[in-house]
C-alpha cells in the first residue's frame, strides 16, 4: 500500500467522521436547540479556516506544496467570485434558519469548539512543514465523508422544520471537495518523490510527523462533534418539560 493510501484509509476510519453524532445528525432528529448550537459552532470554522490556510501558506518552504494549497485557499475565497466566498455563503444559511450573523460572530466558543480552532492553526503554521501538510491532509480527506453525512440530516430538517433552510455552503463544498482531494494528494506526491518531477522523497521522520498532522488534526475535529453531542445533553436536561420550538 502506498503512502498516500495508508494516510487516506486511516482518515476515513478516523472518528472525525465515525461518530454518535454524526449519525445522530444524519438522521435530522437534532432538536431545535441542538440545531441552532451546531449552526453557530460550526460556523466559527467556515469563517477561520482562511486565515488558517493563509498561516500554513506563508509557512510553507516547498513551492509545488504551496501551488496546491493556493489552490485551496482561492476556492474557499469564491475563486475569484465574491458572491461564492464560503463564509459568505454560510451567513445566507444562518439568516435562512433566524440565526442573526452578528451573534454568531460574538458568541463565545464552546471549549471544544476553541480547541478544533486554535489547534488547526497550531497545526497548520507550524515549523514543521510535514505535520502541517499531514494535518491539510486530513481535514481535506475527511470531508466528502462529512458533507455525505450532514447533507443528509439538512434535508430532512428543511423538510420537516426549516423550509428556508438554504443548503448552499454544505452543497457547494461537497462538489468541491474531489477538487480539494486531488490537491492534497499532488501535494503529498511532490514532497514524497512520487510525482516524477523531483527525486527523493519523505524521510523516515518526515513520514512520522505527517502521520502525526494527521491524527492530530482528526482527534480535534472528534472534539469538536464530542462537544457538540455534550452541549445537546445539557440543553436538553436544561429545556426537558418545554418542548422544542419551531423556527418560523
Amino acid at each position: 500500500m502506498s503512502f498516500y493510501k495508508e494516510m487516506r484509509a486511516f482518515v476515513l476510519r478516523h472518528g472525525a467522521i465515525n461518530n454518535p453524532y454524526l449519525d445522530r445528525f444524519q438522521t435530522g432528529t437534532l432538536t431545535d436547540g441542538e440545531f441552532r448550537e451546531f449552526a453557530v459552532e460550526f460556523y466559527n470554522f467556515a469563517r477561520f479556516f482562511p486565515k488558517i490556510l493563509v498561516a500554513q501558506l506563508v509557512n510553507t518552504e516547498d513551492e509545488a506544496v504551496a501551488d496546491e494549497l493556493t489552490k485551496v485557499l482561492y476556492s474557499e475565497l469564491g475563486d475569484g467570485h465574491t458572491k461564492n466566498r464560503h463564509e459568505l455563503l454560510y451567513r445566507d444559511f444562518l439568516r435562512s434558519i433566524g440565526l442573526d450573523v452578528h451573534d454568531a460572530m460574538t458568541r463565545s466558543m464552546l471549549p471544544s469548539t476553541r480547541a478544533y480552532i486554535d489547534g488547526m492553526e497550531q497545526l497548520y503554521s507550524s515549523g514543521n512543514h510535514a505535520m502541517a501538510l499531514g494535518a491539510s491532509f486530513g481535514l481535506e480527506n475527511m470531508a466528502i465523508t462529512m458533507w455525505d453525512r450532514l447533507i443528509p440530516g439538512l434535508t430532512r430538517l428543511r423538510q420537516e422544520r426549516y423550509p428556508y433552510l438554504d443548503m448552499t455552503y454544505f452543497t457547494f463544498h461537497r462538489e468541491l471537495e474531489g477538487t480539494h482531494e486531488d490537491a492534497m494528494e499532488k501535494a503529498v506526491a511532490a514532497v514524497d518523490g512520487s510525482d516524477s518531477v523531483r527525486a527523493g522523497g519523505m524521510t523516515a521522520q518526515d513520514r512520522e510527523d505527517f502521520r502525526r498532522g494527521v491524527k492530530a488534526v482528526l482527534d480535534y475535529l472528534e472534539g469538536f462533534w464530542m462537544g457538540l453531542g455534550k452541549a445537546g445533553v445539557s440543553s436538553s436536561e436544561a429545556t426537558v418539560n418545554t418542548g422544542p420550538t419551531r423556527h418560523s
